[in-house]
């Protein structure tokens, strides 16, 4: 029995030690599957700086109600930020009289952070840190302090580029965001209000996030808050990948959602940047719009990308090239439009005096026109939004009560002013085709790709479809056409 009870004993003790064995392992294998940052923060944060800015004081910078901070409209999100920390009838709060100089004398004016990409002294940011700044601070992680010259800032991409004055400073190698992939691992360096030198980790959460009109932004669930923006993105190789620039949030503050500039796109910017000052961008006077499936599937346009043509610059170049509201871009100089913000993309980087095949798809038809390309101003408005204005006699209207439309012949004056051959102007709309956002005042020139000019015309394309299918209107409204399915 004694026998038998060590040998019992013995085999017990054989498994717990195995068992322990076997946590130690998992617990070290589990630890090893998890990145250290240690060194990667020890030799990344010498070359990420705290920025400062200060400006001339002037009434306007301020806030509705809120001392101190910027003009924000009453719907920003950090409108909400900034009344919940400082709130106008908290006295103590506001800095005291004595504090904040005579009038005129420099005033801080905002804090963020950038990094540095070479050994002389330039920095990247963002445009927003620096925009207006009269003098911009940039503080090392050793605490040296440097005056930076803005080289140059474009607004559209918000990315700023910054010189400060020194030999052999420490730097970051930029890496290549076509290398990133969903789920990896990356790192954030910077000054969230105003704490210098605080690192937050997370992962990429998603590539080529459409916020813009000229960035595919890299989206991540890094903790970013205000005072980050400008700082590097960095993957666990030690190169920057991105510069934090916005988030998604409702209070102002991280909400999971954070967005970075790929710094590819930072690169290409800042070049420019340094070259002359500024970024010069190509246009082609068109305003656009995504196409939708259903509006895809009723048509029958084979693409699943695209860009809607809604207006067109009467006097810009894609005007002179034959481009027409309700044409829908494919393809602009080789390069296929597989979504709609590709298209300001694809012509912003292509050098004015280009001359550009772009492929259009216009009422099932497939066609290549040629377009030369101008420089974007840096303020353009391409095109009006002024809706049709009705006209002084009232035509008489026929109605379609099973569409709860009634039309009228569109007046030659209106047409002509439109440079459209004709089409039916909507005198009243109600049931499926308000709700389907048709309005009083469209002019309808096209039902499911057929051209219509007159009511009789209209009457026919109509009565043609399908018993229940969808129907596709092309209207114009004012400058701008779209296309607007119905459901009848």
């Amino acid at each position: 029995m004694k026998v038998l009870s060590f040998r019992f004993n013995k085999l017990i003790l054989i498994f717990l030690m195995t068992l322990s064995f076997a946590f130690d392992f998992s617990q070290e294998s589990f630890a090893r599957g998890l990145p250290d940052f240690t060194e990667l923060v020890k030799e990344s944060s010498p070359a990420v700086v705290n920025i400062r800015t200060t400006s001339s004081r002037n009434g306007g910078n301020s806030g509705p109600g809120i001392p101190g901070v910027p003009q924000l409209d009453e719907n920003d999100p950090m409108y909400e930020f900034f009344k919940r920390f400082f709130p106008p009838g908290d006295n103590q709060r506001r800095s005291p009289p004595g504090r904040q100089g005579p009038p005129g004398s420099p005033q801080p004016r905002g804090v963020g952070s950038g990094f540095i990409i070479s050994p002389d002294g330039f920095v990247l940011s963002n445009h927003h840190v620096v925009a207006g700044a009269d003098k911009v601070i940039v503080t090392m992680a050793d605490r040296k302090e440097f005056y930076a010259d803005i080289i140059g800032s474009d607004q559209r991409t918000d990315v700023a580029l910054l010189k400060i004055e020194g030999k052999k400073l420490p730097f970051l190698k930029l890496g290549n965001p076509g290398n990133l992939e969903v789920g990896e691992w990356v790192l954030a360096i910077g000054s969230p209000f105003g704490l210098a030198n605080t690192v937050t980790a997370g992962i990429v959460s998603a590539l080529g996030r459409d916020t813009g009109d000229y960035l595919p932004f890299i989206q991540t669930d890094v903790a970013v808050n205000p005072g980050n923006s400008g700082g590097p993105l960095i993957n666990l190789k030690g190169e920057v990948i991105g510069i934090n620039s916005q988030i998604y949030s409702r209070t102002g503050g991280f909400m999971g959602i954070s967005f970075a500039i790929p710094i590819d796109e930072a690169e290409l910017i800042a070049a420019q940047l340094k070259r002359s000052g500024r970024v010069v961008r190509g246009r082609i006077g068109v305003m656009i719009g995504e196409v939708s499936k259903d509006v895809a599937d009723a048509l029958g346009f084979p693409a699943s990308g695209g860009a809607l043509v809604r207006s067109v610059d009467p006097e810009g170049p894609s005007s002179r090239a034959g481009i027409k509201p309700g044409d829908i871009v494919i393809d602009f100089d080789g390069k296929e439009i597989g979504r709609v913000s590709d298209l300001p993309r694809t012509v912003g980087s292509t050098k004015p005096g280009t001359r550009a095949t772009i492929k259009i798809w216009r009422s099932g038809k497939v066609k290549n026109l040629t377009v030369i390309v101008e420089e974007l101003p840096s303020t353009t408005t391409v095109a009006s939004n002024d809706r049709t204005p009705p006209p002084e006699k009232r035509p008489r209207t026929t109605a379609f009560s099973w569409l709860g439309l009634s039309v009228a012949e569109l007046p030659q004056e209106i047409a002509q002013k439109l440079s459209i051959d004709g089409g039916v102007v909507i005198s009243s709309s109600e049931g499926v085709s308000r709700g389907a956002g048709l309005l009083t005042g469209d002019v309808i020139t096209s039902v499911n790709n057929k051209n219509v000019i007159s009511v009789s015309q209209f009457r026919t394309a109509i009565s043609n479809s399908k018993k229940g299918k969808v129907l596709v209107f092309l209207v114009r409204r004012g400058a701008e056409a779209m296309f607007v399915p119905v459901k009848p």
